[in-house]
């Protein structure tokens, strides 16, 4: 088994492959084909600091388009949850 580092503020996020709110499969390749991918992390989905984080981001949605920019938060919450 590989130990896992933390990743630190401006790593790249490690290929993954995980299921969206939609049970879609989604893969950080794919994504990349694409468009850049902005990659955030959120503990607990609902909770206030993890809104915030996520209003933030939708509040900039616009200006991260001109760079052609597609926001991901990944959570360990279940899909359901989402």
């Amino acid at each position: 088994m590989n130990k896992i580092s933390p990743l630190q503020a401006g790593d790249n996020a490690p290929a993954f492959s995980l299921q969206n709110q939609n049970d879609e499969t989604i893969t950080l390749s794919e994504l990349l084909k694409q468009q850049q991918v902005l990659v955030y992390f959120y503990p607990k989905a609902s909770t206030p600091g993890c809104t915030v984080q996520a209003e933030n981001l939708r509040d900039q949605q616009a200006e991260l388009a001109k760079f052609n920019t597609r926001v991901v938060g990944i959570s360990p919450d279940p899909i359901k949850r989402l």
